[in-house]
């Protein structure tokens, strides 16, 4: 793609922040409903010099002047208080510095070829960029994406990288959304990413925060107080407005947001972060209709759109019309099931679990959903809707991601958790199940390195972190005295953060490839025998039942009358008298099954037969019940 081709992509009007004119000058806009006036700052000598911005209707003040790219500005309130962009592309130095003109049609694009991916090729690796690699950048990744592409991954995630206050974050603190954090690089250095990515025929998707701004270095209180709501509350502060008086901007900055991610950096998809503390009581609601726009915008090139949701609201995963606008949410309840059946840990959200956890992961692999509607005793409401008739791709599996592995108290991974047995049997499940597959970085290679929670708020905000963190674990038996919740990593200490970073030397020691190979074994399976058989799939044509004391069978029907069958026990004890199907054997762990009908501990075996040989019995009886 030309510059000329890409300056016509980037030409969506976007409302927001300094847009280049045709002419060559910038248009600079800024929503400023409570601001008496708004001036322009720009370097002036070895000064700055503040030029009027003049009033618009509804709130907005606008200017149109010359600037070269690259220029420093920056807005000042009422003659007093200088902010940067709410949209800005880049900053100079932090959150609170100013921003950075950037003309999003000057990079030479070279992917014009790339036509994007169908999601039933779905195998998502997610990465924090900041501990991904020893350079902590976009272009530590850029170098690492040929080790990505011979893996069988198919689509990076990038953990949030919206300019967040300090050094070092996850991400989920940003302050200005529109900015890639100039740590991880310029915005130049993330289009050769993207642009890298796919060469090598990897999509790459986004992890986007939309329910909350970070408390640091956000100004938009103090001109744009409508940006916020006292009506609804969240976990975080103050709720965005997303349906009161002049949320009609709000919901537009958001909406322009996705559109900029998918347009000017050439991502293929995006994840919205905990839509279910995003806050909306309007008929369509803000994930309705963000949706409904980039479906608009992109009529023809595939874009993938996933949703975080604690709820189960599988209504936004039923297609509209023809086309899907949702292509899936992260299954929670396939891996709350699994942890428990691997670790026997039982607290917290695992709780609801605890009971059934091989009848509830049974549920999740022939329906996606475990809670459709049921009483959910952590949360103290029902909760889940059913999810009849969605594909089986709806529903993202994974048995670690940046939550599950950094919201424990020391970020441990599975590795440390259970046996290398059952985390085997875990793996094989989770990537030849129909259900797309979610890597966390360094999985593949059974990396046991923590992923703690960190952030750098500043020495203010640092005490009041910790004592959250440490407050929020002193319900666990482990850390009810001051001496258990002690030992807990210090989220703002820089340690913290450098024990988080990946060791790629692991990969070349013997146990490390081991775990690399059966990852690539299983993916390249994946992708020669489930892909191609995966569009048109639904839940309508799967069952699962549970067996004996961790036995799990299921078996899904897929678009060529194949029935894909897997058999699995899941417990440290071997199972007796079990018939497996007579179809192909498409992967069995080692010494799975035994000549006297037994399955080994921890085996799992999954099959493509013809409907007649896709029977399972256990005692001779069918484990589902016909």
């Amino acid at each position: 793609m030309t510059a000329q081709e890409g300056k016509a992509m980037c030409r969506h009007d976007m409302p927001f922040g300094a847009q280049r004119l045709e002419d060559g000058r910038w248009r600079f806009r800024l929503w400023a409903p409570a601001a008496g006036t708004v001036e322009l700052q720009l370097p002036h000598g070895t000064g700055v010099r503040y030029t009027p911005m003049r009033p618009e209707t509804e709130g907005w003040f606008a200017l149109e002047t010359g600037a070269a790219p690259g220029t420093a500005y920056a807005y000042r309130i009422n003659r007093d208080l200088v902010v940067p962009d709410p949209a800005s592309r880049a900053q100079l130095d932090d959150v609170h510095g100013p921003s950075l003109l950037v003309d999003p049609a000057a990079f030479a694009w070279e992917d014009g070829h790339w036509r994007g991916r169908p999601w039933e090729e779905a195998v998502i690796y997610e990465l924090h960029t900041g501990t991904f690699s020893s350079e902590g950048t976009f272009g530590g990744i850029t170098a690492r994406l040929d080790q990505l592409a011979g893996l069988g991954v198919t689509a990076l995630e990038l953990m949030p990288v919206a300019d967040f206050p300090g050094e070092r974050d996850w991400g989920y603190n940003g302050a200005l959304p529109f900015a890639p954090d100039r740590r991880y690089g310029t915005p130049d250095d993330l289009k050769r990413l993207v642009q890298g990515a796919h060469r090598r025929g990897l999509m790459v998707f986004l992890d986007v925060v939309y329910n909350h701004f970070g408390p640091v270095g956000n100004y938009l209180s103090h001109y744009a107080p409508a940006f916020f709501t006292d009506r609804h509350h969240t976990p975080w502060g103050a709720a965005i407005n997303f349906d009161g008086p002049g949320s009609r901007t709000v919901r537009a900055f958001f909406i322009h947001n996705a559109l900029y991610w998918l347009e000017e950096f050439h991502m293929d998809g995006l994840r919205l972060d905990a839509v279910h503390a995003i806050c909306d009581d309007s008929d369509p609601d803000i994930i309705e209709e963000l949706g409904a726009a980039v479906a608009r915008r992109f009529p023809h090139r595939p874009i993938h759109l996933m949703l975080e949701d604690d709820r189960n609201s599988a209504h936004y995963l039923v297609p509209e019309g023809s086309r899907r606008i949702y292509a899936a949410q992260w299954n929670d309840d396939f891996h709350h099931a699994l942890h428990v059946i691997l670790t026997g840990e039982a607290e917290g959200y695992y709780g609801d679990f605890a009971d059934d956890p091989h009848g509830l992961l049974a549920r999740c692999l022939a329906e996606g959903f475990a809670f459709q509607g049921a009483w959910s005793v952590y949360h103290g409401r029902r909760r889940g809707e059913p999810s009849a008739g969605l594909p089986v791709t709806a529903f993202i599996g994974f048995l670690q991601n940046h939550d599950q592995v950094g919201n424990r108290a020391f970020g441990d991974r599975l590795a440390t958790l259970a046996t290398p047995e059952a985390v085997r049997a875990a793996t094989v499940l989770l990537l030849l199940a129909p259900a797309p597959p979610l890597l966390f970085m360094g999985q593949e290679w059974g990396s046991r390195r923590p992923f703690p929670f960190f952030c750098d708020l500043g020495p203010d905000l640092a005490p009041q972190v910790r004592e959250g963190r440490l407050r929020e674990f002193a319900r666990f038996p482990d850390f009810a005295d001051a001496a258990g919740r002690a030992r807990i990593p210090d989220p703002s200490d820089p340690a913290t953060f450098r024990s988080a970073r990946l060791d790629w030397r692991e990969r070349e020691q013997e146990t490390h490839r081991a775990w690399l190979a059966l990852h690539r074994e299983l993916l390249a399976l994946r992708q020669r025998e489930l892909v191609p058989r995966l569009a048109g799939v639904t839940v309508e044509g799967a069952v699962a039942a549970h067996f004996g004391k961790g036995g799990v069978t299921a078996r899904w029907r897929l678009a060529d009358r194949i029935v894909l069958v897997v058999v699995a026990n899941l417990d440290a004890e071997p199972a007796a008298h079990l018939r497996l199907p007579t179809g192909k054997q498409l992967y069995a762990t080692p010494a799975a099954s035994g000549p006297d009908g037994s399955f080994a501990p921890w085996a799992v075996a999954f099959f493509l037969c013809a409907p007649h040989d896709a029977e399972v019995a256990v005692d001779g009886t069918s484990p589902f019940g016909h």
